[in-house]
């Protein structure tokens, strides 16, 4: 084998390796492209809007439900026999009390949201979708 048989087969090799490396550039900037180019344009409905507030209702109301928990763990349920500690929840500060009516607030729209949702699945309730 002479030194221009090896040049030909070294100059092969590297145009082939170039290649196989834009190809695979290639691919990886295929799979980084946004999923659709009308995102921007999209306009939320109401059978998707229902659905993420009721996820977003029913996790804000397992932290709240959570954090009482974890409150009952640490201090143990003698807590709830002290009127110290009602008077510290639920009259000490306003912003305690504009957290429990938005817990109310979540709790019913997650009820009802469920309510609706069980209706629609057994075909009781149909939302009708304006153009």
């Amino acid at each position: 084998m002479g030194f221009k048989e090896k040049k030909e087969i070294l100059l092969k090799l590297s145009s082939f390796l170039c290649n196989d490396l834009i190809r695979r550039a290639n691919r990886r900037k295929k799979i980084l492209r946004p999923l659709s180019p009308h995102l921007p344009i999209y306009k939320p409905q109401l059978t998707s809007t229902f659905p993420i507030s009721h996820r977003i209702s029913g996790a804000f109301l397992a932290t709240i439900l959570l954090f009482f928990y974890l409150l009952c763990l640490k201090i143990g349920l003698i807590c709830f026999t002290y009127t110290n500690f009602y008077q510290f929840f639920f009259y000490s500060s306003k912003l305690l009390l504009i957290s429990v009516e938005i817990a109310a607030l979540a709790l019913s729209y997650h009820l009802y949201n469920g309510v609706r949702h069980l209706l629609t699945d057994f075909s009781f309730l149909e939302l009708e979708e304006k153009d």
